[in-house]
């Protein structure tokens, strides 16, 4: 997993090369040499990284040594260039006081022992014999306008199980069914939530309400409840009061089905049966469940409630293929394929052993390659010649047909917990933020564009599953499948991608080492780790999906001097009051900063000092924001939630000088949205009002002239919405 690390080196180097020295001029001379030399050099070593993998498959330990000097050498480069960053993007008074400080000699020296370091390292590969294998995979291209091309295929669409929904439609609908739950079970990989989410769709208009709820490995009753209680139609006073027995209440006297995606154990039924009223014959309610584990099943519904799904037979899962295989063509056939093509596409299904997932990601690899027998017969050589560990083989092959660009952006999605649904614009604007994302211009739309172009080239090779769309075909959100997710941690371990509380623990001399970290769901696991020694200073992403937010407290004993995004996501099950640590301002390369959660906060002045913040995105939290966020030149998207206040304190509206580069400001109060303010938002792309007034709403409407200089500022707005 070298060429990650390297990747990133390279994307940095691209970003200070063609931005940051090409406005500094001149006076940065010296540095451009040394960047472009560390450029090509990390181009050169990740060109010949694929043939080393190759050898070291072959069990030679010094190839493997060779590989993990590479992958630390990258390590500590990418160390050098965010730690030195912030140093070049200082005022011009530094700047001019450059050898006064001995910044210069200090990079110099550090790039002289990369340079050693490189020459070593290029003598080993040449004694082993490890050549630049000049594969396509191994550079920066990122396919473009995938967008044009994207088809939001219907999910719900299910082959080879027409018989298994029938029974199950039928069981649903019969009023003098006994027991009211349908339990749908099986191995990982067979479409179970497919069938399941087809099932609740067509039956929820037979129904007073319904609601659909994904509960994973480390569910939280309080939340699943809450997504229930709004999809049932509970009022929003009674969620906020007395959920539990509100919920019931409804529940007793309406005909229900709810489905219940992805139950790990019964720990959590127990949890939510207390709420969820009997199924019974008299009122016909009825609960849907998948789950992995038959005893799950039987325990919540009992023995007749079980439906075991089992692997498609070779007909279906060949159709399956077909289907994935030409979703872009207008003839959904082989017509103009040659008969050993076919037979090639058959042996590779019959090594999926019919497991869909498996048959979908095959197919959504192929789709990306030539359509000849050459092609597709390398392929069917790399998965062997029988199924193996189900279909984990097939998956991993698929993450090695992407291009290394996309690679990290791939494993990004590990950071989240199973089953969590992700929305684009935190995916795309993280990506960004890390640097996985470059381009020469600098041009950050361009940039977003790209990463919508990755996020829908994943999606096409059904690596990504869309769960929303936008009204202009666009994703919102999206998932990643239980296999998939687990495939993304298992590959960011080794690589030094990223941890999660479960394997960060291994070896405490590691900790320093971890670059990015994500706690699910565990508070004792995340107090444990900040308590080692030596501190996890190198983290560049610190991700809490935590039931209380105590992540704060840990922040003000460290210094995370490289952590560049942050993002604390607690229970909405209760209200915490937490206070943010100054220290944030010493976090330098700081740029996307996410709070979720029934939080009040207020954050510090120092948070003014974050002269590289690009995202400050605060949801369902009641937060005070400095006056100085304003001055961040760089910020692109504020964001809050239009059900809370987020408070602007010290200087009155009038003295504001947004960002030229902002994009987004979500939920603003209508004191802040005068002309004055609004036409200096030259980009401002969406804008969001809370408590609009009549006069707001006629400066932006069509009854009255609009000012000449606002017309000018909302020529791009795309997206406008207000709340009174």
């Amino acid at each position: 997993m070298a060429e990650i690390l390297l990747t990133a080196v390279i994307n940095k180097s691209v970003e200070i090369a063609g931005n940051v020295l090409l406005q500094e001029g001149t006076r940065l001379y010296w540095l451009k040499e040394d960047i472009d030399w560390l450029q090509r050099e990390m181009r050169h070593i990740r060109s010949y990284v694929d043939n080393a993998k190759a050898k070291e498959v072959g069990g030679d330990s010094r190839v493997k040594n060779l590989l993990k000097d590479i992958q630390e050498l990258a390590c500590d480069v990418e160390d050098l260039l965010d730690e030195f960053l912030p140093k070049i993007q200082q005022s011009n008074k530094f700047i001019c006081c450059l050898k006064t400080v001995s910044f210069a000699d200090e990079f110099a020296m550090e790039i002289e022992k990369i340079k050693r370091r490189v020459a070593d390292i290029d003598r080993v590969r040449t004694t082993y014999n490890i050549m630049d294998t000049n594969n396509n995979n191994n550079n920066d291209c990122i396919p473009l306008n995938q967008r044009r091309l994207f088809l939001h295929a219907d999910e719900t669409e299910v082959i080879g199980l027409d018989d298994d929904f029938n029974k199950l439609q039928a069981k649903l609908l019969d009023h003098d069914l006994p027991y009211g739950v349908v339990s749908i079970v099986g191995m990982p990989g067979l479409g179970k939530t497919t069938l399941a989410k087809k099932l609740y769709r067509h039956v929820r208009d037979q129904f007073e309400c319904s609601g659909l709820v994904y509960v994973s490995q480390q569910p939280r009753a309080g939340e699943i409840l809450h997504d229930i209680a709004k999809q049932v139609g509970l009022m929003e006073e009674e969620r906020k009061e007395n959920l539990e027995n509100n919920l019931r209440s409804l529940l007793k006297i309406k005909r229900y089905v709810i489905l219940l995606d992805d139950i790990w154990d019964v720990e959590i039924w127990d949890d939510l049966k207390l709420v969820l009223p009997e199924c019974d014959s008299k009122i016909g309610s009825r609960i849907i469940i998948t789950s992995r584990n038959s005893n799950v099943g039987r325990y919540i519904g009992g023995d007749f409630s079980i439906h075991v799904l089992q692997p498609l037979d070779s007909e279906n899962s060949f159709e399956l293929f077909t289907k994935k295989i030409f979703t872009f063509d207008n003839n959904n056939n082989w017509a103009n394929a040659s008969p050993d093509l076919v037979d090639i596409g058959r042996s590779i299904v019959g090594r999926c052993g019919g497991i869909p997932l498996a048959i979908v990601v095959t197919a959504g690899m192929l789709r990306a390659r030539e359509r000849t027998e050459r092609a597709w017969n390398r392929v069917l050589d790399s998965m062997g010649h029988k199924v193996q560990d189900g279909c984990a083989k097939v998956l991993a092959l698929s993450y090695n047909d992407l291009s290394i660009a996309l690679r990290p952006c791939f494993l990004y999605f590990g950071l989240y917990p199973e089953d969590h649904e992700i929305r684009a614009f935190d995916l795309t604007n993280m990506w960004i933020a890390e640097k996985l994302i470059v381009v020469n211009s600098g041009n950050t739309r361009e940039a977003e564009s790209l990463a919508e172009d990755i996020l829908n080239d994943l999606v096409s090779r059904n690596l990504i599953q869309v769960a929303k769309m936008t009204y202009d075909g666009r994703i919102s959100s999206c998932r990643i499948h239980d296999l998939l997710h687990s495939l993304c941690v298992d590959l960011a371990k080794e690589s030094n991608f990223f941890h999660t509380e479960h394997n960060a623990f291994g070896d405490p001399g590691n900790v320093a080492k971890v670059r990015r970290i994500t706690f699910y769901s565990d508070d004792n696991a995340m107090n444990e780790f900040f308590h080692l020694d030596p501190k996890p200073t190198k983290l560049r992403s610190l991700f809490c999906f935590t039931k209380v937010c105590c992540i704060f407290s840990q922040m003000a004993h460290i210094n995370f001097k490289l952590l560049q995004v942050l993002v604390v996501v607690t229970s909405r099950d209760y209200y915490q009051h937490v206070t943010f640590p100054k220290k944030i301002g010493n976090m330098s390369c700081l740029r996307y900063v996410r709070l979720e959660g029934r939080i009040r906060v207020k954050l510090p002045n120092s948070i003014v000092k974050l002269k590289c913040l690009e995202t400050l995105d605060i949801f369902h939290s009641y937060s005070k924001l400095p006056f100085g966020v304003w001055e961040s030149k760089k910020l692109r998207h504020l964001c809050y939630t239009k059900e809370y206040y987020c408070v602007f304190f010290v200087s009155p509206f009038y003295r504001i000088m947004p960002p030229n580069n902002l994009q987004t400001l979500m939920w603003v109060d209508d004191k802040f949205c005068e002309p004055r303010l609004l036409h200096r938002l030259i980009n401002l792309r969406t804008l969001c009002i809370r408590d609009v007034s009549s006069s707001t709403i006629k400066i932006l409407s069509a009854l009255s002239p609009v000012p000449k200089a606002l017309k000018h500022s909302l020529q791009i707005l795309s997206s406008l919405l207000l709340s009174a």
